[in-house]
């Protein structure tokens, strides 16, 4: 989300004109990489010594601070994002294909400044790394110290940094992996060249620690939809990949998705989807449409056959805006056929008769597709990222005087109007079926002159005073409308007529409690039977409010479990593990077991990394032996990482056989916990079990620096 965006952006984006380039900060000016002339001439003309990483408030999702003087060597590509921004989200998959590309030379650093007061919390941005699976070390940047030092003016903004510890390059806006790819293969040559390039692995991050997502039986939910005629809950696991089908009442019925990342169609336990969100019922049919967002799609779910396809989508991501495909074809009539079209995030569907309304978040704009035809093109946004009121549609993109949208991300309506939140301008915005009626704005910043992007809170009242704090629901009934405040974790109503508002249910606070009544970034909505079912997201969760007596409950999804995938981290193996062969031991067993003494004898001024993984694998020969086999070929994890501890283990019968021991370890030096040493060794130790053996064997190796 560009703070001031040009309508040309996304043009010369398609024009292949958004390739990184160097900056010159002190004058502004902007030139490519210099071809390069001779050997040892430098691929940048102009570069500057990088400022620091100071200032920072916490680091996430790595051991410790970083400093970009141990990065000397690599290449660092500092990455300036707020989670809430559609464009930062789109960018994040292409840096994680250079991370995995380029393991040992390229270093990417998130630096996380926040546009929402929401986005400033630590925790928030924790739940933010989770929810997206970023692999990299993120520092919260809340008071915009970085943001300031680097002179970044936009999200996303990469600046990078070469092995010399100079900025030489930066980007604004997105960018794909393949222009990145092609940058570095450029000017990887002559650091290699003239052996400026140290390659060594990464800092240590959650990925290293072995993290995987809380097993809670719902992750990350995006949206829900509840339907009262079919007594029937549609929820969008999000970040389990799949649809959980169930009654109103929590009865598990059906789910729909393997749970592997992927798009494949087939049926309920092959199918895959990335990422879903909103979805539209067709009861008649039977047929269940999802936004699967992070693919690009659109997935038809037949609820009969129990068959998923897709209906609309390349499963690329749209460069460009509807011009791509029918250039200046006029208001209502920039159209392609749904399946050679490419989609943007589509975020949130509504179905009214043979037509599927589309909040797609991508484009800032709202898309509709002919079910009946077969095509799909805009229906209202000229693609500005603005809140503005006017013509569902320009005569050209971008063109002035008609209606502006910014990242609408939930869908509703009342039969006559299409409701839309808005979450980037903090709105809701009414858009009417009948075309030649115009877009207007329920409550939001549609009445500022300029920054409506950056008018938000927690207000309640009528007209100009009414606040959001990026909106992500909603939904409509008896004349109200009920608003998922996602970053005011808050329910609220609305009166459309009136243009009030009030709060429902929430308080500021994030939390998960029935009474007080507590959410944690909710992000979807839906009426079926007196209640509301929320999907309230950073929970894991579904819960209920009762319209009449307000009362808000947690939904039991009962018999639902997380899907039994492929583990998305894979455990550490020991390569490279320094052997130690240790003299046999004879072994007393205490309450049935026998104990193996680990000392980690490390360089002075180190210590292990206490929060990084510390893990072992014990291992025995032969089918059978003292030492009962349950116990090992199990990689196990040291609760609290120390240089010394103990491995209990299972003992049946006295008896001689030999073990193996593999030990993984991280060690730094104190007070520098961001850049650690990874460590491994493998004892084998010859152990007797007996009554007249010692208490413990002990498995010694001194760790050298």
């Amino acid at each position: 989300m560009l703070r001031s965006r040009s309508p040309f952006r996304w043009n010369l984006f398609a024009a292949g004109m958004l390739a990184l380039v160097v900056v010159v900060l002190a004058g502004g000016l902007m030139a490519r990489a210099q071809e390069k002339e001779e050997p040892d001439a430098s691929p940048f003309a102009r570069k500057m010594k990088a400022p620091s990483l100071d200032g920072g408030v916490e680091w996430v999702n790595t051991a410790g601070p970083i400093d970009l003087k141990e990065l000397r060597g690599k290449f660092v590509l500092l990455d300036f994002w707020t989670y809430c921004c559609i464009n930062c989200m789109h960018i994040l998959p292409e840096l994680k294909k250079l991370e995995h590309a380029y393991p040992n030379e390229i270093v990417v650093i998130g630096v996380h400044s926040a546009k929402f007061e929401n986005e400033r919390d630590t925790q928030n941005i924790r739940d933010a790394i989770e929810r997206h699976e970023i692999e990299h070390p993120v520092v919260n940047d809340s008071r915009h110290v970085l943001w300031n030092k680097f002179e970044v003016n936009s999200w996303p903004t990469l600046c990078v940094i070469d092995p010399e510890g100079n900025l030489v390059a930066r980007n604004s806006g997105e960018i794909d992996f393949e222009t990145l790819d092609a940058f570095f293969k450029k000017v990887l040559p002559y650091y290699r060249d003239n052996g400026l390039m140290k390659p060594s692995p990464p800092p240590l991050t959650g990925k290293d620690a072995g993290y995987m997502p809380p097993e809670t039986a719902l992750l990350y939910p995006g949206k829900v939809l509840a339907d009262e005629k079919a007594n029937r809950l549609f929820i969008a696991d999000s970040n389990h990949n799949r649809i959980v089908i169930a009654k109103l009442d929590g009865t598990l019925v059906d789910v729909v998705g393997s749970g592997e990342l992927g798009a494949a169609d087939g049926d309920f336990k092959t199918a895959q989807f990335d990422h879903p969100q909103g979805m539209a019922f067709d009861a008649e049919k039977g047929v269940l449409y999802v936004a699967d967002t992070e693919n690009h799609l659109l997935r038809k779910v037949d609820l009969k056959k129990k068959q998923v396809s897709t209906i609309a989508g390349t499963g690329k991501q749209a460069r460009l805006n509807a011009n791509e495909f029918v250039a200046g074809a006029g208001p209502g009539k920039l159209v392609g056929r749904a399946l050679k079209t490419p989609l943007n995030s589509p975020w949130a569907l509504w179905l009214r008769n043979k037509e599927l309304y589309i909040a797609m978040a991508g484009p800032h704009q709202i898309w509709r597709m002919s079910l009946a035809r077969n095509d799909i093109g805009p229906f209202a946004g000229n693609g500005r990222e603005d809140i503005v009121d006017g013509p569902h549609l320009p005569s050209a993109p971008y063109e002035l005087g008609s209606s502006s949208f910014a990242q609408p991300s939930g869908l509703a309506s009342d039969g006559k109007v299409l409701y839309v939140a808005d979450s980037e301008g903090s709105s809701i915005r009414a858009v009417p079926f009948d075309t030649n009626q115009p877009v207007t704005t329920v409550v939001g910043t549609a009445w500022a002159p300029q920054g409506r992007l950056f008018l938000f809170g927690d207000a309640d009242g009528q007209g100009q005073q009414v606040r959001l704090q990026h909106a992500l629901g909603v939904a409509f009934h008896d004349g109200k409308l009920y608003v998922a405040d996602t970053y005011n974790n808050k329910i609220k109503m609305i009166d459309p007529a009136g243009g009030t508002s009030v709060t429902l249910a929430g308080t500021l606070e994030p939390g998960k409690t029935d009474d007080p009544p507590t959410f944690d970034e909710p992000a979807g909505l839906s009426y079926a039977a007196g209640k509301l079912y929320v999907a309230d997201t950073n929970n894991h969760a579904i819960r209920t409010i009762d319209l009449k007596s307000n009362k808000v409950a947690t939904l039991d999804i009962r018999g639902l479990a997380p899907p039994e995938v492929k583990q998305r981290v894979a455990p550490p193996s020991f390569p490279g593990a320094i052997p130690v062969t240790l003299p046999a031991a004879t072994l007393k067993p205490t309450d049935g077991k026998v104990r193996l003494q680990v000392d980690l004898k490390l360089p002075a001024g180190y210590k292990i990394n206490p929060i990084a993984p510390l893990r072992y694998l014990v291992t025995a020969a032969g089918e059978a032996g003292p030492i009962d086999r349950a116990a090992t070929g199990k990689l196990e994890r040291i609760a609290e990482p120390a240089a010394s501890f103990a491995i209990d283990l299972p003992a049946k019968a006295a008896g001689s056989e030999n073990l193996e021991v593999a030990v993984a370890y991280y060690y730094c030096q104190d007070g520098n916990e961001g850049l650690c040493k990874a460590g491994s060794v493998l004892f084998k130790v010859p152990v007797t079990v007996a009554d007249a053996g010692e208490a413990a064997a002990p498995l010694s190796f001194t760790v050298t620096e």
